[in-house]
């Protein structure tokens, strides 16, 4: 039997009054035996309710496709979660940063973004408000011993990347522990959207959350303002949808098998997938003209329709893209020297994943059945679905080859799909918003699983906004995976998880 909390469906609104609100050593003990009871923490977060803070906290009940959410009002500080539950590590620094409530006994309590309080006169660690914040200007944990030395990298790196400061304490040329220091690329977009609500501008801050995931943000965002709105999009809008984020995880799979190919000097696979991820890019393109899908989606549906024409051409070109990416993919598997790189290296174990609450590859890879198109579906995924991907070994090859499965996969759900798309409208005028409620919105991105979560007030206005993208939830893996690694293999680990720093940093 679940818990306490209210029960919610992924994509329905349901009125604020009924989520139940538990003193916090009830929440805090409902929270940490639902983890040990198997569900996880999709989100984690805190809102201003009165004078005081209000914190929510959603569980996921994967296979069983359940969610939960629970709230509890808090004073100035409140027992930590995370000694008993390493996957709210994060959420609770968040907290603590943007609300200025401690969790008490954080065993590595420090910000995350490095930014002000929300609340004015609130700070978890008593900064002076009047002096400027530097990013990342902490303390760091350091091992110490004769042989042992330090290594820092970034945040400005060599190549065209985001910022991102990685420190590691090395025995030699072994990684005893990675810390990984973000935060360069805060830019309050959950604010920003809580401000926006369903205005014009908001759909353009879900689009940009992370820039190689407009498709997977914009659609869980338009779910949760149609929850709210009361308002369904059509079969043939859902399907169009799903095309979309289809292309998008294609796209962003044949990238990263290329650069995997391309860190460890495998030449030819990283060419080749670095034009056939652009052959992708152009399919996005063909369905609205933009190459990553900006503005094709809506609250109500999408703004561009796929005319019979248009879907046999995609359905063309899509044939050969598969064939190219089948030839240049099929070299990585058969080329020992590099399966020697890819086997065994970054090793992450079943276990470890969901004591961490891995999303997405990162989780199947380690034989983590967990996929929201099969968990929980929506849309077009509710009558057409695809099988989940896994693997067992938890290492980089693993997560190359779960990247390998879903494409093909996707290729040939992309292909049922556009040869047989359902009738009718693409687009549903979206209503205003319902007052008082609360809506989740869960999708999977090639990157794992988004949540968004939004609640209104009493006039029908955006009162909170949270967005989770699946990097917060994986950072932490990938320094997990490093433990006993040579640092000469970081760029190959990091390359294999291929999280986003500015999804992290909202």
């Amino acid at each position: 039997m679940p818990g306490p909390g209210l029960e919610l469906r992924a994509g329905v609104a349901a009125p604020q009054a009924d989520i139940p609100s538990l003193d916090i050593a009830a929440w805090r003990k409902a929270v940490l035996c639902a983890v040990a009871a198997g569900e996880r923490l999709a989100a984690l977060f805190g809102r201003p309710v009165g004078a005081g803070v209000r914190l929510y906290a959603l569980l996921a009940a994967d296979r069983a496709g359940s969610l939960r959410l629970l709230a509890a009002d808090v004073g100035a500080a409140y027992p930590a979660l995370t000694p008993d539950c390493p996957q709210a590590q994060r959420f609770e620094r968040e907290i603590a940063e943007q609300w200025g409530v401690r969790p008490e006994g954080h065993p590595w309590l420090k910000p995350l973004r490095y930014h002000a309080s929300h609340r004015q006169g609130h700070d978890a660690w008593g900064r002076d408000p009047a002096v400027a914040i530097a990013p990342c200007v902490t303390d760091f944990f350091r091992v110490e011993g004769a042989e042992i030395h330090e290594v820092a990298v970034g945040p400005v790196h060599a190549g065209i990347i985001e910022p991102g400061h990685f420190r590691f304490q090395c025995d030699g040329e072994n990684v005893l522990h990675l810390e990984i220091a973000l935060g360069y690329q805060h830019r309050g977009a959950e604010r920003a959207l809580t401000a926006a609500g369903a205005g014009a501008r908001a759909l353009h801050y879900a689009e940009t959350l992370a820039g190689d995931t407009s498709i997977g943000h914009a659609t869980a965002y338009c779910q949760a303002i149609e929850a709210l709105a009361e308002t369904a999009p059509s079969p043939r809008a859902q399907a169009v949808r799903a095309i979309a984020l289809e292309l998008e995880r294609l796209a962003n799979h044949t990238g990263d098998l290329g650069a995997l190919a391309g860190d460890v000097g495998f030449l030819p696979t990283a060419s080749y997938c670095g034009r056939i991820r652009g052959d992708f890019l152009n399919l996005t393109a063909l369905l609205c003209g933009n190459r990553f899908g900006r503005n094709l989606l809506r609250p109500g549906g999408v703004r561009y329709d796929l005319e019979t024409a248009r879907a046999t051409e995609l359905v063309r070109r899509l044939s050969q893209c598969e064939s190219d990416l089948t030839g240049a993919v099929e070299l990585l598997w058969n080329t020992p020297s590099v399966l020697a790189r890819f086997e065994e290296t970054g090793t992450l174990g079943a276990d470890e994943a969901v004591s961490l609450g891995l999303v997405g590859p990162a989780a199947r890879a380690c034989g983590v059945e967990r996929d929201v198109r099969q968990d929980f579906s929506s849309g077009i995924y509710r009558f057409r679905q695809l099988p989940v991907a896994t693997w067992h070994s938890g290492d980089v090859f693993a997560r190359a080859f779960v990247r390998w499965i879903e494409a093909q996969r996707a290729i040939g759900f992309i292909r049922e799909l556009a040869s047989d798309l359902p009738p009718g409208a693409v687009a549903a005028t979206s209503g205003p918003l319902a007052p008082n409620r609360v809506a989740v919105a869960l999708t999977e991105g090639w990157r794992g699983e988004i949540c968004h979560v939004a609640l209104t007030d009493a006039d029908g206005r955006m009162a909170h906004y949270k967005a989770v993208d699946p990097s917060f939830h994986n950072w932490m893996g990938l320094a997990i995976a490093m433990r006993n690694q040579q640092i000469s293999d970081f760029p190959l680990c990091n390359k294999s998880f291929n999280l986003s720093y500015c999804g992290h940093d909202l």
